[in-house]
């Protein structure tokens, strides 16, 4: 068995109609939320073996504050693949992952991130979590599927269970949309 966490970026600021998406930085509700799961990551007990993580301005900056946060710092692999990428991109890298970590951390955007979610979990009941993502996977989300394989390079469609899901808002209200 394999374990999966997928980490969206927290919240981004949208002020500066001259940045590039790519260099968009947090706002300060991102970086609140960041903060707060990092503390919440930390404090579920995943060990992570492997961060991979889109260099995205916004992603960089909620690794940091997480970092921070949890007084745990992590060395990240940045792959400039994981920006904008699909559910298809994302599962590509994972099944190049070297090594073979029994865990793997993967920090980035939506909508690859969700469709993740969706193209490796069953839609049969099995991860009744899905039914939240389906919803919306918000910023600064943070999911943990386990896979149902031995290698990463056998990761396929519909092997995975959705076991853990936390959004901001579900540790601090003020984090979620209706207090914005």
């Amino acid at each position: 068995m394999k374990i999966l966490g997928l980490f969206r970026h927290a919240k981004s600021d949208w002020q500066d109609p001259r940045a590039r998406d790519f260099d968009r930085p947090l706002n300060d509700r991102g970086r609140k939320g960041a903060a707060i799961m990092g503390r919440h990551i930390r404090d579920h007990g995943v060990q992570w073996d492997r961060v991979i993580a889109s260099p995205a301005i916004r992603c960089a900056e909620t690794i940091e504050i997480a970092c921070e946060a949890s007084g745990r710092p992590v060395a990240v692999n940045w792959d400039r693949r994981i920006y904008l990428a699909s559910s298809a991109t994302l599962a590509d890298l994972l099944r190049e992952t070297e090594g073979d970590p029994r865990s793997v951390l993967m920090v980035g955007h939506n909508p690859g991130l969700e469709d993740l979610i969706f193209d490796l979990v069953p839609d049969d009941g099995s991860s009744p979590l899905r039914d939240v993502v389906e919803v919306k996977f918000p910023t600064a989300a943070y999911a943990v599927l386990e896979l149902n394989i031995d290698r990463w390079a056998d990761l396929s469609d519909k092997c995975a269970r959705l076991v853990h899901l936390t959004r901001p808002r579900d540790l601090d209200p003020q984090l979620g949309p209706a207090s914005f």
